[in-house]
């Protein structure tokens, strides 16, 4: 595997965007449902993060439901010309915070406006369509009605850009058919490379990839082998994980989430780190489980 030299920056379409970004599905309560346990907290670390140079925010009204758009909205707005705001569609929860598929046109219009109202905005920056074939990853079926219809709404001036989430290479394929495609964000992370030969060829197509759960998500990522590069470079494992993605391939945007302006500061450090070839052979073997 080869480590191109880094750039701080990558184009989602016209649109430049640092690559360490900020997810905001942490800031909803527990499960992702409800309210957080401190708003005020909340607002702190969207307004810590955007002061800290980060202008590559990932939301979607189904967090909360609606509570992370809200959230965003009142610590942020007006916004500031530069900042993006990435969304997603294709979901709603259901009042026992379960995960459930709506891609139906009127689910999907619905979405794209409940996203414009609770962020303030007349224009989606980029939309991505999460496919919901299966939710414990992704699984192949068409996706060619629901995109036709996000693409529809795009026309229509109320998105900028789409992306895909949750989705496999022969449903990409599909969806460039349809129309561009600017950014993929699937399951990535050190031990979790399902993806690799993919996060190539999009990197070809210049296409952006942005791994969900590049800590491990609910279940962080653990080896001795991480900690033991960590406290060679003076640093924390999860920012030798995510040293390791910005280093992985030019086109990988980063986007952990966290409710704590300490773990903001610790995540947003990472791209200080610069890991050798000898650091990334070792890290490499967590793949295979040793």
């Amino acid at each position: 595997m080869t480590f191109p030299e880094q750039s701080n920056t990558y184009s989602l379409g016209e649109l430049t965007v640092n690559r360490l970004g900020y997810g905001a599905m942490q800031l909803a309560g527990p499960g992702v449902f409800g309210p957080p346990k401190d708003h005020q907290a909340a607002i702190a670390v969207l307004q810590h993060a955007v002061a800290s140079g980060v202008n590559h925010i990932d939301t979607s009204d189904f967090y909360g439901p609606h509570i992370t758009n809200q959230l965003i909205r009142e610590a942020l707005s007006p916004y500031h010309d530069d900042l993006v705001i990435v969304t997603k569609i294709g979901a709603v929860r259901g009042n026992d915070a379960s995960w459930n598929p709506a891609i139906s046109r009127e689910a999907l219009t619905q979405a794209v406006h409940d996203n414009l109202r609770n962020l303030g905005l007349d224009v989606l920056d980029v939309v991505n369509f999460r496919c919901m074939v299966s939710p414990h990853g992704p699984a192949e079926g068409s996706i060619e009605a629901p995109l036709t219809v996000l693409a529809e709404l795009q026309q229509q001036g109320l998105v900028s850009h789409i992306g895909l989430s949750n989705v496999t290479p022969a449903q990409i394929a599909e969806g460039r058919r349809i129309c561009d495609i600017v950014c993929v964000q699937n399951h990535y992370n050190l031990a979790h490379r399902e993806d690799d030969t993919l996060i190539d060829d999009l990197a070809r197509a210049n296409i952006a990839y942005v791994p969900f759960f590049p800590l491990g998500g609910f279940t962080p990522l653990q080896s001795a082998t991480l900690s033991e590069v960590a406290a060679r470079l003076n640093a924390t494992p999860m920012q030798v994980a995510l040293a390791w993605l910005l280093q992985r391939s030019p086109n990988i945007l980063l986007i952990p989430g966290t409710s704590s302006i300490a773990h903001l500061q610790e995540n947003l450090a990472a791209d200080q780190l610069v890991l050798s070839e000898e650091a990334i052979r070792e890290l490499d073997r967590m793949a295979d489980g040793r």
